[in-house]
């Protein structure tokens, strides 16, 4: 019975505008797969947008810090990859993430939904480098 808010938060996530941000996300790799230049930060976009639809009871982690170790996304590479990241994505779904927490937090009910967005706007500036894991995973 411990997974069942978890379970209502997504359904009610989903159809209330879950569906439509991760979306976003899937428009944002699909356009970078058909620019081939950005075929490396597609996969990331893909991932992400698989948590979106389904946020609750799951959390971002530094791969890093979960592995112990660097990879190609946690280096010097990582950076410059954040950071074309950042100017090409990055921070036009940051900012569509923090305009639908501004919706949320307009209602109680809306709140838990406004900080999932909040969470969403600050993994979309820079996400090369994490990774989603369940919360009870560590």
């Amino acid at each position: 019975m411990r997974d069942f808010p978890t379970l209502l938060g997504n359904v009610l996530w989903f159809i209330l505008g879950g569906f439509a941000a991760g979306l976003a996300w899937w428009l944002a790799a699909l356009v970078m797969i058909i620019t081939i230049v950005g075929i490396p930060w597609a996969r990331a976009a893909f991932v992400i947008g698989r948590f979106t639809f389904f946020p609750f009871g799951y959390r971002i982690v530094e791969r890093r810090t979960l592995f112990q170790r660097g990879d190609i996304g946690t280096g010097f590479l990582g950076l410059l990859g954040n950071l074309v990241w950042f100017v090409f994505a990055g921070v036009w779904l940051g900012i569509g993430h923090l305009l639908a927490a501004l919706v949320c937090f307009l209602t109680i009910i809306g709140i838990p939904f406004g900080l999932q967005h909040i969470k969403l706007a600050q993994l979309s500036l820079f996400p090369i480098g994490k990774t989603v894991i369940p919360n009870d995973a560590l």
